[in-house]
């Protein structure tokens, strides 16, 4: 399928900006679009968002709509100052502080009761809202010249691998929003963290960008909401923070998650789960490490390395992309590696637990 073909209903206006230094002309054109009421997409250092204006629920509506999102998963709101904040929560609480000058701009998004201006669409009818300031100087200047908090979730269909890089947005989403601001691949890879102010002690409802041991450094008290190391599904009737209720990240082909306790068993139990599958006849891709792509040497399957395992930040920054690029081979399965869970690898392995349906092989 070409991009666009099937949803014609708009040509999705493409601008490219420098990340470093965006064109103020290309910015107030897509900030003209969010005050009008439509969408576009954008990027962060995380992952490309797609924005409406936050405290307008037909204009949110149109993200549901363009995403095919479930109405009951929250939206972050995107903001560029303290002000904002003030502007979407009924207050910031004491200790909010310390984590908002060490944390932001960046990949942390707080939770805090929300104000009467947020539609309850941006909130999913809760009484709190998710708020995060990015660090990303197009995001900044786009929610600045907009002169509104923005509400922005990823920049993909439902539940597909989240958006790195501009064309994973148009191959999702052409013709179904009005905007796109291209400044290339982000550098983060995995969304935010989601930490719960209105907790006590906070919790990190989904794993992200900012690793749970800082956030520890800086509150002393942190809990793990049990979604974010879960190795089964959990059912979630009112989900607090994207990503804790409905299947996300998931590429089209199966995904087989295989973890242990050493890197040389984890790579010994995938190339048995890829003979198995190979087996039935199925076209088999493996998401290795740097570290063990020569034991897939000579093997009859498609190969490819998200990363280090020494280096968490490019598993993160790499999973979605590569998540993408096994897809595009046509591979019915994908049998992944296992990574340890410190820092960003609990992020990373959050994603991938969720991505595949919590089909999981113990090595």
């Amino acid at each position: 399928m070409g991009l666009g073909e099937g949803i014609d209903t708009k040509r999705t206006l493409v601008l490219k900006v420098d990340k470093e230094s965006p064109d103020l002309e290309k910015i107030r054109i897509a900030a003209g679009i969010i005050r009008r009421g439509g969408t576009v997409a954008f990027p962060t250092e995380t992952v490309y968002g797609l924005g409406a204006d936050a405290l307008n629920p037909a204009a949110v509506a149109k993200i549901f709509e363009a995403k095919k999102r479930p109405p009951d998963n929250p939206i972050i709101v995107h903001v560029s100052s303290i002000d904002d904040v003030h502007r979407v929560a009924e207050e910031i609480p004491e200790g909010a502080y310390s984590v908002i000058e060490r944390f932001w701009p960046g990949p942390l998004t707080l939770i805090f009761r929300a104000s009467r201006n947020v539609p309850k669409t941006t909130t999913a009818g809760l009484e709190t809202v998710a708020v995060r300031m990015p660090s990303h100087k197009v995001a900044l200047a786009l929610i600045k010249e907009s002169g509104t908090p923005i509400a922005a979730p990823s920049a993909n269909l439902s539940g597909k691998p989240s958006p790195t890089a501009a064309e994973h947005v148009l191959r999702d989403l052409y013709g179904r929003i009005d905007a796109l601001l291209d400044a290339g691949p982000t550098e983060v890879g995995v969304e935010s963290t989601v930490l719960d102010l209105t907790a006590d002690p906070p919790e990190i409802l989904r794993p992200g960008g900012t690793p749970y041991e800082d956030l520890l450094d800086v509150l002393g008290r942190v809990r793990l909401h049990p979604l974010v190391t879960a190795q089964r599904a959990i059912s979630i009737e009112k989900p607090r923070s994207p990503g804790m209720k409905h299947r996300h990240y998931a590429p089209n082909a199966k995904l087989i998650l295989v973890e242990g306790s050493t890197a040389d068993k984890v790579a010994m139990k995938v190339l048995e789960v890829a003979s198995l599958q190979s087996g039935k006849r199925r076209k088999v891709g493996i998401l290795a490490t740097d570290e063990n792509l020569h034991f897939y040497r000579r093997k009859p399957y498609i190969v490819r390395s998200f990363g280090k395992r020494s280096d968490p930040s490019t598993l993160a920054k790499n999973l979605f992309k590569v998540l993408r690029e096994l897809d595009d081979t046509g591979v019915d399965v994908i049998v992944a590696e296992g990574v340890s869970t410190e820092g960003l690898g609990l992020a990373v392995m959050n994603r991938l637990r969720k991505a595949s349906g919590y089909n999981i092989i113990r090595a």
